[in-house]
């Protein structure tokens, strides 16, 4: 039955950052399925309590599916002789039942507090979603440890090291991302000036990371002595806990508030729901931003719609620039192929460029890891790269249907009136009576997502329209196609019209 943990592991290991994943689930161990539970050996409470509060749904998510049963449970055995792996390892050493009964209930959030006697592991409810497990599970086995201590953070240099591959001269600059581009070169080349902070928001993949760590490049190109720091989210809220348990709070505050002049922090959705974290680091912003030091946060959604983030903590990010990136079009997508093709010095036809890009269209990591695929067969096959191993690999020819470079916003535009029986020139004003605005909608929609263009993009051939009611229609359509059937059979027709469907 070890089996069933490794393969929930897998699992695990592709949802979380590695950073989290070897933190709070490597050191984990498998100790046998009984019945209905799967009990896993814990090197301290801390750690149970830990990851019952914020990633309990998803671990028993993989451990039912890959045993094939909906009724399992996990319970937790304190096993001490896993502590020594976990300091070595810098992470998370075990708790003290004085220490956890004074200072992390009195200092941190409720999620982390330690219960006297039982430890109730509670699946995360996160906003949407319903709360699948619950269960009360007893800390049996080996006693703990006498110490409570998260990990002292490492030295500067190893826990805020930039990713040497991200540069400004190696990112692929298209209408997608051009605005958070900008922005980013201009937050680098005048840290604490310009954009200040600069935000910077997208789905998993499409190069905010990167953006964000080509920014810390270039003010240190500029000002070699200049402090950055680049952690995610998770890190700061785990070195706040870290100098909270062990007063050691003001140099805490030395680190982020004095000796920084950069502060990248990634991932700020972390810190949904974590009160004082927010508030440390709401006072951490404020001393940052009357210092002049620059500022730049990174998020997978618009921090105004992050659930539980705090209200004057979002008012802060909109004092600088908020700019998305979305996801690349076409032309962009094989220019990220190319580039990429040039680093690994492969030779990439134009056609296999093209079906690659046709066929990934998700994000820059599906684009690589395709093209990387493709190296790798090529290599062990001794054959080049061309179009028949690219079918081969990517399951098939083209997409069935009309081209969708062949299509023009114009081509919708006339199917959307020829359908609704409107005048283009209704389709492109401002009415917002209902006869034309779904019409416009739909047509915004459609462009969206068949034409590989950018919000700014479609909204300037819809009569200049600003990029966000490009981006407000787009929602409303996606959400009423599963709401409204009108709106389904008109989007289908137009779709058909066109050659799309």
């Amino acid at each position: 039955m070890n089996g069933l943990w490794e393969s929930t592991l897998g699992t695990m290991r592709a949802k979380l950052h590695e950073e989290t994943f070897s933190t709070w689930l490597e050191p984990i161990r498998f100790d046998g399925l009984e019945g209905r539970t799967v009990r896993l050996r814990i090197p301290n409470r801390f750690f149970a309590d830990w990851i019952s509060a914020r990633y309990l749904t998803d671990l028993l998510e993989p451990l039912r599916q890959h045993a094939g049963r909906n009724d399992l449970e996990v319970s937790w055995v304190v096993d001490a002789s896993l502590q020594d792996q976990v300091s070595s390892a810098g992470q998370v050493q075990a708790p003290s039942t004085e220490t956890a009964r004074g200072t992390l209930q009195s200092t941190l959030p409720p999620a982390l507090a330690v219960p006297e006697r039982r430890v109730t592991a509670r699946a995360a409810r996160a906003p949407g979603r319903e709360l699948r497990a619950s269960a009360e599970l007893p800390l049996d086995g080996a006693p703990v440890a006498r110490d409570t201590r998260v990990a002292e953070p490492a030295a500067a240099d190893e826990a805020y090291a930039l990713n040497p591959r991200y540069s400004f001269e190696n990112f692929v600059v298209g209408g997608s991302n051009q605005l958070a581009y900008a922005a980013a070169v201009a937050a680098g080349s005048s840290p604490g000036r310009r954009y200040n902070p600069l935000v910077l928001y997208s789905k998993v993949g499409l190069g905010k990371t990167h953006l964000v760590n080509a920014v810390g490049h270039r003010v240190r190109e500029d000002r070699p002595g200049a402090r950055v720091l680049f952690l995610s989210a998770e890190r700061f809220t785990n070195e706040f806990i870290w100098a909270l348990q062990h007063k050691r709070i003001e140099e805490f505050r030395t680190r982020y508030r004095v000796a920084c002049d950069v502060l990248i922090l990634d991932d700020i959705q972390f810190l949904a729901g974590r009160e004082q974290t927010q508030e440390e680091f709401f006072h951490t912003f404020n001393a940052l931003y009357h210092a002049d030091k620059q500022i730049v946060v990174t998020s997978d959604v618009d921090p105004k719609h992050i659930p539980e983030m705090t209200e004057r903590l979002v008012s802060r990010f909109q004092w600088g620039l908020v700019a998305d990136v979305q996801a690349p079009e076409l032309d962009t997508r094989i220019a990220i192929l190319q580039k990429k093709a040039e680093a690994e010095s492969l030779h990439l036809p134009s056609e296999v460029a093209l079906l690659i890009a046709q066929r990934a269209q998700n994000n820059v990591r599906e684009l690589e890891g395709t093209l990387l695929r493709l190296a790798v067969l090529a290599d062990a096959q001794r054959r080049p790269i061309d179009l028949e191993l690219a079918r081969t690999v990517l399951g098939g020819g083209p997409p069935q249907g009309r081209d969708a470079r062949q299509i023009s916003v114009e081509d919708v535009q006339r199917a959307a009136c020829e359908f609704f029986q409107i005048g283009l020139r209704d389709l492109l004003g401002d009415r917002k009576h209902r006869n034309v605005s779904i019409p416009r909608m739909i047509a915004m929609y459609v462009c969206r997502e068949h034409l590989d263009l950018s919000y700014p993009m479609i909204g300037a051939r819809f009569g200049n329209k600003d990029h966000t009611t490009v981006m407000n229609a787009h929602r409303r359509i996606a959400a009423l196609i599963g709401e409204d059937e009108r709106i389904r059979r008109a989007l289908e027709s137009i779709e058909q019209k066109i050659g799309l469907a």
